[in-house]
């Protein structure tokens, strides 16, 4: 187990890395048990495939249904994949006919052109250089991080830059009752027919 003062799954992968060598490290994040094995690659290889990279995340299409549950992380990107932002809330935010200052504008986005095309979720993986693990390890939570609570906002704001490719399979994070019982479900030995 990790210190209880290590403020975030950085900072707790940072304490463990400590004194050892890797080329990449790391962090899954606790909420995310069914993440594929094909993700931890594909994060790796992503982080290690140019090598002015220093973090590497993943992301998936975002469901409709989910683009206003504030559990699911969404992330804006660059055309060169870097990331812009995390968020809680629905980034981006389509201004116009389409888009509703309501709390709740899944059906004003559903129906709008292109749908919610360019919404992604962040899958909870993140792979750093040593280098960035340490450094990011040293720096206090910054206030988007705090505001947030989205660790990866403190890259972002410290200037760092994040690396973000869309996954080809998509993680069940369990954030809430109902996505406990949808996990469990998964998990639950299927019944082989003879």
């Amino acid at each position: 187990m990790t210190s209880p003062s290590a403020a975030s799954g950085t900072d707790r992968v940072a304490e463990v890395a400590r004194g050892r060598r890797a080329d990449a490290w790391v962090n899954l994040q606790g909420d995310e048990p069914l993440m594929a094995p094909e993700n931890v690659d594909r994060a790796i290889e992503t982080l290690l495939a140019a090598p002015e990279r220093r973090i590497a995340t993943l992301t998936v299409p975002l469901e409709p249904a989910l683009a206003a549950d504030p559990n699911v992380v969404k992330a804006a990107v660059a055309r060169d994949g870097r990331a812009l932002y995390f968020s809680r809330s629905p980034i981006p935010f389509h201004r116009g006919s389409g888009a509703m200052p309501a709390a709740d504008f899944r059906d004003a986005l559903a129906t709008r052109p292109g749908e919610l095309r360019g919404y992604l979720k962040h899958q909870g993986i993140y792979a750093y250089t040593p280098a960035a693990l340490f450094a990011l390890r040293g720096m206090a939570p910054s206030p988007l991080e705090r505001d947030e609570g989205l660790e990866q906002l403190r890259a972002l704001q410290a200037g760092f830059a994040i690396q973000v490719l869309e996954s080809d399979w998509s993680s069940l994070a369990v954030d809430t009752p109902e996505d406990l019982a949808r996990a469990a479900a998964r998990l639950e030995p299927k019944e082989i027919e003879r």
